[in-house]
């Protein structure tokens, strides 16, 4: 091999550009969408353009010509490229590519200062030159950390000037390039970005990964989706004239554009065939038709260097072929002129086109394939500074298995699945480890060629499965794994991937997690961490399941275990696990107390995952004491350090759910809606996001939005799962009647409220138990006029619930007069907490008593109280209640003398009807009995009549006929 020079990359640049159009051509509405966009993202908010085309159509050029444009106006432009080794495990080769062109701009020490505090350690993981990586290793936190670092590098960049990202071929994005793509197109809301991706529109199949992306992105405000079409006749005369300088005859025109069918590569490996020459019949060949015409030993090399992949370094090359670099330069020379292949920045060379390589690589010989991998595979494994940094042990795996090199291929895949999970890319090492699982019974002693048994393989992929949510395969994993083991020899191993395999069953929200949960514990019995780490998952589970007492006294059995090896952020964790008992039982000021106890563990180890978690229950405690306006400032000072820590993305979004609950509490319905929708952008884990969904479903249910609930219930699955979790039951069973009384429902309502008074455990958790128990004794007097008998019975058992359970808050208290009936005394309480939806609610419960008893007087003093309130809060069901119990007892809500129910009835003031109720007046106006509506509409005729009488309220009419007349005069039904 020859002396190494250095290549003189500007005698080989003047080669460049032979068969390329120097005339940019057409393309004036995708250049004007483009820059649409980025005006957009200059101006009001970050936007992402999807640019879709065929291959070869001219995507890299139209995006290449406009961020050129868009860098001479100040953008800061910034690309990386996806390529087809991305899908074999080579994560988030785009970014890196993207921050690694930001080092050289300007150093790894400036794009540090950009980051929070320790978040140069995240980028570590995917560029070396950021120096050590973080030492955590927590999966549900430590991807979420990596993607927020991302984000707000991007929002501080763009602080200097405009960010255009540019990612090529995305069609060939690894799953955790697509899930941050994902992350930052909802995520970057303000920051002057533009994202543009490139993806080959032809190879999107069925069942290619890329398409759900595609569709969620599409739903996302500020991202707009292109396609790049074929070029017409005249625009491909223009790009023939600008390749040949000259213009060309009109037959040849013809010739071209119906060969090349518009498309631009085509037409210049067209034109490579000469002007007189036939055209190969098949694209194929026409793509290598400049190829062809270079000499022998180019012909050669570019195979090589084709097997190496679309770019290759330049002293990989050398490595490869055996050349010497004057040789190799010479030899490439050719390829170069002719704009086959072109000098890339690294000293490297790039394919002009993916298309060109994807050809010549096709033209390999079976033993030339793998003879020419495996070299590859040889000389990166000799020295792996031949590729960039972070790349060698995917790119020695690639190699090996294209060389179908069984040993080699397991080898190497085992250790580049070691090195995506440094990346935290689980995806990627899941199916790096599935390769060695595929291989394992092709290798003779396998086992001592990687240095674990199958078994561990089982379990790492299992883990990995775990951790990017691959439920069923991780199950898969799991049963393999315990069919290979002996609990009798191994019961730690055992005991422990029953606890994932508990894991991933409530993930899939399938029964027997607690069964695993308790072999598990049973197979580890002596005082060992493993039972401290197995004790501490069922102790939670069944303090959230509602058996408090035994899970309490597990968890505390743990903390001792941890106490003894002095393992404080195990311990701090069952801290917290032993703060949800007295947090169920309504016993706060002790829950708070706990929690910060835990969190100043969490201080003295530095762990930000702690000290949040810490933060978000004391947030709940202070909800449920009634000290909301408190809970929503801590809230929001967690969710700042959530930020500096970078961790919003899971302890954050908790936070914020946190927050959204204390903001509905104090009927800030507007604020907790928007909140709610926010933490949701931030893709929190599947639990967080059905927190916040169900709070988005409070307000809803509060101002009468019914598909909203709806929608929200269908989600969570309340109609078909029956939840194991006490919190997670309640709420459920809360809204699914809330939804029927919306529905005008009341019946249905009382079989929900039946079930959940006899079946389930009532915490007396203030916002869960005390607010379950209070609505199903308004469930018991909306159900009175049509089931006098079993709403009595719900009364009594809710009033003999209700005698069970503790009041240690003012919001316990305020909930159980509520639940007494003595809703005067409620109200007082709840004016005093500073919550206006339930003292208006009080308001209206005192009124109608009032009412009841003859004191319309007082019924209308309360009346008046509550409904300027439920109109500041857009409480249209409780408005429309106060309102309809008003004209009944003819009291006017101004106090000024004209009777509501003389008052003339306008589409505005009329309160809304339920669908159900609309459906009712329609067959009312027709004329039909009660019996009638019920047979058509399938209800009884006793609800037939509650919806009448709901209806003549609503109306403030008394009779049928004028109910009729007033639904013809208002427009209500069609």
């Amino acid at each position: 091999m020859g002396r190494r020079v250095r290549i003189r990359h500007d005698m080989l640049e003047d080669m460049v550009g032979r068969a390329a159009s120097p005339v940019f051509v057409g393309r004036e509405i995708e250049l004007a969408a483009l820059s649409e966009s980025f005006e957009q993202a200059r101006s009001t908010a970050a936007a992402t353009v999807l640019l879709g085309g065929e291959a070869g159509v001219g995507k890299s050029r139209l995006i290449g010509f406009f961020a050129e444009r868009a860098a001479s106006r100040g953008a800061h432009v910034l690309i990386g490229g996806c390529v087809e080794l991305s899908t074999e495990g080579l994560a988030y080769a785009p970014f890196t590519a993207a921050i690694r062109q930001l080092v050289r701009e300007t150093s790894a020490e400036e794009v540090a200062a950009l980051l929070p505090v320790g978040g140069a350690r995240d980028l570590a993981r995917l560029l070396p030159e950021f120096g050590e990586p973080s030492g955590e290793v927590e999966t549900d936190t430590a991807r979420g950390r990596l993607f927020e670092q991302i984000l707000t590098l991007l929002e501080r960049l763009a602080e200097r000037n405009p960010v255009i990202l540019v990612i090529e071929d995305i069609h060939w994005a690894d799953r955790s390039s697509r899930d941050l793509i994902a992350f930052l197109s909802r995520n970057l809301r303000t920051a002057p970005v533009l994202m543009v991706m490139t993806y080959r529109s032809d190879e999107l199949h069925r069942q290619h990964p890329l398409r759900p992306v595609l569709a969620e992105l599409g739903r996302v405000e500020g991202v707009a989706r292109l396609e790049l079409p074929r070029l017409t006749r005249d625009e491909v005369a223009a790009q023939m004239a600008g390749i040949l300088g000259t213009t060309p005859e009109f037959s040849q025109v013809g010739q071209v554009f119906e060969r090349s069918e518009g498309i631009p590569l085509f037409v210049e490996a067209l034109l490579e065939c000469g002007v007189d020459s036939s055209y190969p019949d098949s694209l194929h060949d026409l793509i290598l038709g400049a190829v062809e015409q270079l000499p022998d030993e180019t012909q050669r090399l570019l195979r090589i260097a084709a097997a190496g992949g679309i770019r290759v370094g330049h002293d990989l090359l050398a490595a490869v072929s055996g050349l010497s670099d004057v040789d190799l330069e010479d030899t490439l020379r050719p390829a170069i002129a002719a704009n086959v292949l072109q000098v890339a920045d690294g000293r490297a060379y790039a394919f002009r086109h993916a298309l060109i390589r994807e050809a010549v690589h096709d033209e390999l010989l079976p033993g030339e394939h793998v003879r020419l991998h495996a070299r590859f595979a040889e000389e990166i494994g000799r020295d792996r500074t031949l590729v960039p940094m972070g790349r060698a042990a995917i790119e020695i795996a690639h190699h090996w298995y294209s060389a179908r090199d069984d040993l080699w291929a397991l080898i190497s895949a085992w250790e580049a699945a070691a090195k995506a999970s440094r990346t935290f890319a689980y995806n990627e090492k899941m199916q790096l480890l599935e390769r060695v699982l595929t291989l394992w019974n092709k290798v003779p002693d396998a086992s001592s060629r990687i240095g674990v048994d199958h078994t561990t393989v089982l379990e790492e992929a299992s883990e990995a499965a775990h951790s990017c949510g691959e439920i069923d395969r991780g199950m898969k994993f799991v049963k393999a794994a315990l069919d290979e083991l002996d609990e009798q020899t191994q019961p730690g191993r055992v005991a422990e991937l029953l606890v994932r395999l508990a894991q991933f069953k409530m993930s899939k929200r399938r029964p027997g997690a607690l069964d695993h949960f308790r072999y598990a514990a049973r197979l580890v019995p002596d005082p060992s961490p493993e039972r401290a780490v197995v004790l501490s998952k069922l102790g939670s589970y069944l303090i959230f399941s509602g058996e408090v007492t035994e899970g309490t006294a597990l968890t505390e059995e743990a903390l001792r275990i941890a106490r003894e090896h002095n393992d404080e952020c195990l311990e701090a964790d069952l801290l917290l696990n032993l703060a949800l008992g007295p947090s169920i039982e309504g016993r706060l000021e002790e829950t708070v107390a706990i929690n910060e106890t835990a969190q100043a563990i969490g201080l003295r180890k530095a762990s930000g995952r702690i000290v949040l978690r810490a933060l978000s229950n004391t947030v709940d405690a202070l909800n449920n004491m009634g000290r909301s306006a408190e809970a929503v400032e801590l809230a929001l000072e967690g969710e700042q350090l959530a930020r500096k820590y970078g961790r919003y993305r899971v302890s954050g979004t908790f936070l914020a759910n946190n927050r959204a609950e204390a903001l509905e509490s104090l009927g800030r319905f507007e604020e907790a809606a928007q909140l709610a929708e926010q933490a949701l952008t931030m893709d929190p884990t599947l639990r967080t996001r059905h927190h916040l969904r169900r709070i988005r479903a409070d307000v809803a249910v509060a101002r009468g939005e019914t598909e909203v609930v709806r929608s929200v219930l269908n989600e969570v699955e309340a109609f078909t799962v029956l939840d194991e979790f006490t919190q997670e039951r309640s709420a459920n069973s809360r809204l699914r009647i809330g939804l029927h009384l919306l529905d005008g429902e009341p019946l249905a309502a009382l079989d929900v409220a039946e079930r959940v008074v006899g079946e389930a455990q009532i915490t007396s958790k203030p916002m869960l138990g005390w607010r379950v128990l209070s609505l199903l004794a308004a469930v018991a007097e909306a159900a009175e006029p049509i089931a006098p008998e079993r709403a009595t019975a719900l009364r009594a058992q809710v009033q003999g619930v209700g005698a069970t359970m503790g009041v240690h808050s003012p919001v316990a208290e305020a909930y159980r007069l509520s639940v007494n009936g003595d809703h005067d005394a409620a109200a007082i309480t709840w004016e005093r907490l500073d919550r206006p939806h339930p003292r208006a609610k009080s308001l209206l419960h005192a009124g109608r008593a009032a009412a009841g008893a003859g004191d319309r007087e007082g019924a209308a003093v309360r009346l008046r109280t509550a409904h300027p309130i439920a109109v500041a809060l857009s409480a249209r069901p409780l408005q429309a209640e106060i309102e309809a119990l008003a004209r009944r007892i003819g009291v006017s809500l101004t106090g000024e003398g004209v009777p509501a129910a003389t008052a003339p009835a306008t589409a505005s003031a009329t309160a809304p009807l339920t669908p159900r109720e609309q459906e009712v007046l329609r067959l009312v106006a027709q004329g039909r009995s009660n019996r009638d509506i019920a047979a058509e509409l399938f209800i009884s005729a006793k609800t037939v009549s509650v919806h009448v009488s709901n209806i003549l309220g609503k109306l403030g009419v008394s009779t049928r006929g004028e109910a009729a007349a007033a639904a013809h005069r208002l427009a209500l039904i069609g």
